[in-house]
């Protein structure tokens, strides 16, 4: 499941993630980032992981389609909150794959840090 979130920075897709994610949930953020790339040209993501119990497949081909579509290149920051350190390790390697975009972990306890390094997009 997927809750939005709001985080006060208008260009900023914030959502809340836990349990399986669906193709209902994928479609909420997707259609979310791509209005606001609409608006305001580039986004930053904030991603918080309380739990993650897999994504169904046909969430997976709904982001491959956008990601052909629209591209990646409008994202200049991605934050994570986790306290799960397998998800931390993927997040390394993507900010090595994704060079273009900032990407940063945080502990649940400094989300408003995040918020910060969002900011300052």
């Amino acid at each position: 499941m997927l809750e939005m979130m709001e985080i006060g920075i208008d260009n900023a897709v914030a959502f809340c993630m836990s349990g399986k994610i669906t193709e209902g949930d994928m479609s909420l953020v997707l259609s979310d980032a791509k209005k606001k790339i609409e608006q305001h040209g580039n986004i930053v993501l904030l991603e918080k992981i309380d739990s993650f119990k897999g994504i169904e497949l046909s969430a997976i081909v709904d982001e491959f389609k956008y990601i052909f579509k629209v591209g990646i290149s409008n994202i200049n920051k991605a934050a994570v909150i986790t306290d799960k350190k397998w998800i931390e390790r993927i997040v390394n390697i993507e900010s090595k794959i994704f060079k273009n975009i900032e990407m940063k972990c945080f502990s649940t306890e400094e989300q408003d840090s995040a918020i910060e390094f969002l900011k300052n997009a």
